[in-house]
């Protein structure tokens, strides 16, 4: 009984599916149009993210390293 609903029921998916693909093209839209405008609206924003973050990383200057003197020990004779 099993495979009889199954049956019947990808049918009816299939059924509703082409109803839907169908309607799209009446309406004159395509989903490959879609998805190309999406993905270059998602592209160009994170390409003008990561602008700012490619600026030269300033050298760091490090300050004079100050020594302090160690108790001086009496030279050997």
């Amino acid at each position: 009984m099993g495979q009889q609903l199954n049956k019947i029921v990808k049918r009816r998916r299939r059924k509703k599916y082409l109803a839907r693909k169908k309607a799209l093209v009446k309406a004159g839209v395509s989903r490959k149009s879609r998805v190309a405008k999406a993905e270059k609206a998602k592209k160009a924003p994170a390409a003008a993210k990561k602008a700012p973050a490619k600026k030269a990383a300033k050298p760091k200057t490090e300050a004079p390293a100050v020594e302090t003197p160690a108790a001086e020990t009496p030279a050997a004779e």
